[in-house]
């Protein structure tokens, strides 16, 4: 059985994705801050799907650690789930530098540092899956997210120069493109039923991105056809909108 590197492992949706490669029969290691927090969730996983479940420290925001973090495996896991993020206080980040850093730390710079890290290995020995999950918020900037949406086109944009250098290496980079998510993260907001997936279907969504080989994907694949019309409006126009 494989191993798939699940990195950011607290969240509902990390979660639910750990749960969903362990009902298929692979085992998991779970990276986290703070990790012994996540001995609940392992236990589950061992004892429900009869998978092994290991643990380890990660902290996306160490980026001096990134490089031992990898270099401790004997052996990198084949699969690597990229999951962490910060949705963060927008008004916040607009005025106070602590949190603007923090949430593009959170969700670009600790991404990109940690994954390189591991591409690195993974071209060495020709093989590997790298699936990151970003947001369609970083399909085209607007003014309710920006600094946000800002962090998360970076890292789409950095997958796929990524897919573009590891196709070469026989390495498959996928990235995953969620709309609204209703999770711990979102519960103060009021999210729309229709364009919100639950942790389980994203989860589904990137079991079955990996199986099928995909690039890119939406979650609800609807949300392509959303962002391609938003991203087709004039600036001219667009910037007169309350989006």
């Amino acid at each position: 059985m494989k191993f798939v590197l699940v990195l950011g492992a607290t969240s509902d949706v990390t979660m639910a994705v750990a749960s969903k490669f362990a009902n298929e029969k692979y085992n998991i290691i779970l990276a986290a801050r703070n990790a012994e927090r996540l001995l609940p969730l392992q236990s589950d996983l061992a004892i429900r799907y009869g998978v092994v479940c290991d643990l380890k420290e990660f902290d996306a925001l160490d980026f001096e650690s990134h490089d031992s973090f990898v270099s401790s495996f004997r052996e990198v896991p084949p699969i690597t789930v990229c999951a962490f993020g910060y949705l963060g206080d927008e008004e916040s980040g607009r005025i106070n530098l602590t949190e603007t850093l923090r949430i593009i730390h959170s969700n670009y710079t600790g991404a990109v540092s940690i994954l390189n890290a591991i591409a690195s290995q993974y071209k060495s020995t020709g093989a590997g899956c790298i699936i990151g999950i970003s947001s369609v918020a970083g399909d085209r900037g607007r003014s309710s997210n920006y600094i946000y949406g800002s962090a998360k086109a970076g890292f789409t944009a950095y997958l796929s120069g990524l897919r573009n250098e590891l196709y070469h290496h026989k390495v498959s980079v996928i990235t995953v493109l969620p709309g609204f998510i209703a999770s711990k993260m979102t519960a103060h907001l009021k999210l729309p039923g229709i364009l919100t997936s639950s942790p389980a279907q994203v989860a589904d969504s990137i079991f079955n991105s990996f199986k099928k080989k995909k690039n890119v994907v939406y979650v609800k694949w609807y949300w392509g056809w959303i962002m391609l019309v938003i991203k087709l409006i004039p600036e001219t126009v667009f910037k007169k909108l309350k989006m």
